[in-house]
C-alpha cells in the first residue's frame, strides 16, 4: 500500500506540518468530499508587508494551520499546501492549483487526486472568507 505513495507523501503524512487551528484566524475555509468522507479546515492569518514594487502594502499569509479528517493523502496534501503558501501574497496563494500540490508531493495515485483538490479548495475558501470579512 505505502509503495503507491512517494517519499514526500509519506513524510507529510507521518510528520504533518502546521497542524492545528488559529484561534483569531483572518479567514477559515472548509471543504469536504461526501464520497470519501474527507474533511479539511484551513485557518489563515493575513498580515501586510511592503509590496515588491515598493508601492504600498500587500497582504500575505503569515501563518496557516489545518485540521484534516481523512486518508493519508488528504493529510499530506493539507500539510504540503501550508508549506507552499506561508509568506506568499493572497494573489500568489490563490493561484496554487491542486496539480501543483500533487507535483510538490512527487505525485499522487489517480484515485487520490481529489485529496489535493480539497486542500487547494479549502485554502481558496479561507482566502475568500477573509476577503468577505473585511
Amino acid at each position: 500500500m505505502a509503495d503507491m505513495y512517494s517519499k514526500e507523501v509519506m513524510d507529510h503524512f507521518m510528520n504533518p506540518r502546521n497542524v492545528g487551528e488559529i484561534k483569531d484566524a483572518s479567514g477559515v475555509g472548509e471543504k469536504g468530499n461526501p464520497t470519501c468522507g474527507d474533511i479539511m479546515r484551513m485557518f489563515i492569518k493575513v498580515g501586510k508587508k511592503p509590496s515588491s514594487g515598493g508601492q504600498g502594502m500587500e497582504e500575505v499569509i503569515e501563518d496557516i494551520k489545518f485540521q484534516t479528517f481523512g486518508c493519508g493523502a488528504a493529510v499530506a496534501t493539507s500539510s504540503m499546501i501550508t508549506e507552499m503558501v506561508i509568506g506568499k501574497t493572497l494573489e500568489e496563494a490563490e493561484k496554487i492549483s491542486n496539480n501543483q500540490v500533487a507535483e510538490a508531493l512527487g505525485g499522487l495515485p489517480p484515485i487520490k487526486m481529489h485529496c489535493s483538490n480539497l486542500a487547494a479548495d479549502a485554502l481558496h475558501d479561507a482566502i475568500e472568507n477573509y476577503k468577505k470579512s473585511k
